[in-house]
């Protein structure tokens, strides 16, 4: 499905909580690339805790794409487990940040 297929999708909001070795591996960048690509907006961000919390928003069938490449083995580090929830959209966000 390409973007123009999406554009009647409704949105929602993935939060995906990364944990494994994810930080300081590129980690946010190959996220923020991917999320990109599948013309989503949100964020990657670090935690205190060592884990990766990934904030997407776009068309449900982007997010589960990306929810998909979260756990597919191919990422920077090591993932070990990825824990999503999805909601309704929030606020609109301007593209997609590294945090």
């Amino acid at each position: 499905m390409d973007a123009t297929d999406r554009r009647d999708e409704p949105e929602v909001r993935l939060t995906a909580w990364v944990h494994g070795h994810v930080q300081g591996v590129g980690f946010r960048w190959w996220t923020r690339s991917r999320a990109l690509e599948l013309g989503l907006t949100g964020y990657a961000a670090n935690k205190p805790d060592g884990r990766v919390q990934v904030v997407a928003q776009g068309p449900r069938s982007a997010c589960e794409q990306l929810l998909a490449l979260l756990r597919g083995g191919q990422t920077p580090g090591r993932v070990d487990t990825v824990v999503a929830d999805w909601t309704e959209p929030g606020d609109p966000i301007d593209g997609f940040t590294e945090r």
